[in-house]
């Protein structure tokens, strides 16, 4: 699939290594894959993310990240329906942080050793790979962007898409921005994407 890769998405994958060391983290996750696509300066991604203001906020959703981590990766949507059972997320937090320190839920692969030199991918930043071939194939393109990552992280539910959206970057949003408002696929990039 690598091949298959522009230069843009190649610097977003390899941008997002160099993220995961820089953490002390042993894998990649999607939140490494944003993060790099924020830091690049050209390319579609890039300019849908500088258009929708998002590079503008990045430390609101630096923030909002830290935080869904503090929660042990649980989504906006986890949390409600836990409220609604009568589980308070936020008292749990803050008892679990109480006895063990600030950040003992996060999930960020401390401490663990890697036997050979490479970092893995996280299931969820594997998922945002192919969820990126097949928004690229649904489109008839024959290589995979930094758009069709941004698609793909903003199509998978999870903390990521949810934080995106909370900073105005939803699946429709990205769609705009890359496309302009003329070209509606009906949803079938989406789903296709979402696998």
């Amino acid at each position: 699939m690598f091949e298959r890769f522009t230069k843009e998405a190649r610097a977003a994958v390899a941008g997002a290594v160099t993220f995961s060391q820089c953490a002390g983290e042993d894998s990649i996750t999607e939140e490494h894959l944003l993060l790099s696509l924020l830091d690049q300066d050209a390319g579609r991604a890039a300019s849908a993310l500088t258009a929708l203001g998002v590079t503008d906020r990045r430390a609101s959703l630096e923030a909002a990240l830290d935080e869904a981590r503090r929660r042990g990766g649980l989504t906006k949507a986890d949390t409600e329906a836990l409220a609604g059972l009568g589980i308070d997320v936020g008292e749990i937090v803050a008892r679990v942080e109480e006895e063990h320190g600030e950040g003992a839920l996060a999930e960020d692969g401390r401490g663990r050793r890697r036997r050979s030199g490479r970092r893995p991918l996280t299931a969820g930043a594997k998922g945002v790979l192919e969820g990126s071939l097949r928004i690229a194939v649904g489109r008839g393109d024959r290589f995979i962007g930094g758009e069709h990552l941004l698609l793909a992280l903003v199509v998978r539910p999870g903390v990521v898409a949810d934080v995106l959206a909370d900073h105005g970057a939803s699946y429709a949003d990205v769609e705009r921005a890359l496309h302009g408002a003329g070209r509606e696929d009906g949803g079938e990039a989406r789903a296709a994407a979402a696998g």
